[in-house]
């Protein structure tokens, strides 16, 4: 019994309360994320401000994979709530910002992708398994130009290239890497052809500024040059989903693409839906996508790991607030399943190319010798090579031509 001066909760809060708290902890923790989302989505701010209070007080970023979950999602919701469902674009520290331009909080960003790819097998995967279906694809060919669309630090291209230096004859590469900022791209330009020169391989950067919210067909059309005598393969690692602001667009791009006779399309996206246009279905789809990821940090990483930390705070933790916080125009991580994407492909003239019992082989190697746990599966589907946690899909790779 309340004592005089105690408020007693409204029923429902107090159904809540009863039913979270005879829960197990995953589950109670997903429960109230759920509850606040859903309140935030009416929107019941009084509400939310008091469940965000109880999420507050159970949550670390350096806790147990369910306590740094509920972290970045708690984060998320605050800034939803602050921020007027839009208008702003996420930042680094949970904040928002309306600036579109390059800062410090864009290296940050950066140097977290370095540790995204050092301590999870996720873009060595999609890169790898891109890798060897553009390896195969341009056998036998001397003159090979590869267009990769956000080409950041340009990680996937060296084993390519050292794959191209052994064949002999050995052909001619030229990469055009597109990006926000042009120092990141001269200093990617700068490492390649080191390396390049290296192998013996004879090798041309050409770094192409595309900016957020740039048109990629005008940009494409007016600085992007295919010589008679390449062959061109192009790279869409994580790119396209970017581009779902506008469909029509979109189809616009891979028709541009297509038309540009691409030898191969390599195409690398999440396997996830995080672009329903009904807040709570989207808030539901990302719990789940990010449970399993943050589950197979925990599995294969230290809790004090300041790699993890980075990876989930920065590079997660960004998305899952641009995900949860941002809507219209600066809402940019629309990821869609491959059934999506495979629809888009093939209504804009593409067909699906099957990978190599090779290079479903090599992606199995990655994960038997760098990432040996049991968490990680490789299943394929329609063509397209998907890696997941524990039953979950979490990133899928195809190739089309």
């Amino acid at each position: 019994m309340l004592g005089d001066d105690e408020e007693e909760p409204p029923p429902a809060q107090l159904q809540l309360q009863l039913h979270v708290a005879a829960a197990p902890p995953l589950a109670q923790m997903r429960q109230l994320l759920v509850s606040c989302a859903e309140v935030v989505g009416r929107p019941d701010f009084a509400e939310a401000q008091r469940l965000l209070s109880v999420l507050s007080s159970n949550c670390s970023p350096c806790g147990d994979s369910t306590e740094r979950l509920g972290h970045q999602f708690t984060r998320a919701l605050k800034l939803r709530c602050s921020g007027g469902f839009g208008g702003f674009r996420v930042s680094v520290n949970g904040g928002g910002s309306t600036s579109r331009g390059f800062s410090d909080e864009d290296t940050v960003v950066q140097s977290s992708y370095l540790s995204l790819n050092q301590v999870t097998p996720f873009v060595r995967f999609c890169q790898l398994t891109a890798n060897q279906a553009i390896l195969e694809a341009i056998d036998g060919h001397k003159s090979i130009h590869i267009l990769d669309f956000d080409i950041m630090h340009g990680v996937q291209w060296p084993p390519l290239m050292q794959a191209l230096a052994d064949r002999y004859p050995t052909p001619t590469l030229r990469i055009t890497g597109t990006g926000g900022e042009l120092e990141i791209l001269r200093r990617t330009g700068d490492r390649l052809a080191k390396f390049a020169h290296s192998l013996g391989l004879r090798f041309q950067f050409h770094p192409l500024i595309l900016l957020a919210g740039e048109d990629p067909v005008s940009v494409i059309a007016s600085s992007v040059v295919i010589l008679p005598e390449e062959t061109l393969a192009v790279n869409c690692n994580h790119y396209l989903h970017r581009l779902l602001t506008d469909r029509d667009h979109l189809h616009l791009f891979l028709r541009r693409i297509k038309s540009m006779s691409p030898i191969i399309v390599a195409v690398a996206e999440r396997e996830a839906n995080h672009n329903h246009p009904i807040f709570q279905h989207r808030f539901m789809e990302a719990l789940n996508h990010y449970a399993a990821v943050f589950d197979s940090l925990e599995a294969t990483l230290p809790p004090n790991s300041h790699e993890r930390f980075a990876v989930e705070q920065i590079w997660f933790g960004k998305e899952i607030s641009d995900i949860v916080a941002a809507e219209g125009e600066f809402r940019r991580e629309r990821h869609e399943r491959f059934r999506s994407w495979d629809l888009m492909m093939r209504s804009s003239g593409f067909s699906n190319v099957q990978f190599s019992p090779f290079a479903v082989s090599q992606a199995k190697l990655l994960l038997r010798l760098h990432y040996p746990s049991e968490g990680y599966q490789l299943q394929i589907s329609n063509n397209s090579l998907c890696l997941g946690w524990q039953n979950q899909p979490l990133y899928s790779v195809s190739s089309w031509h």
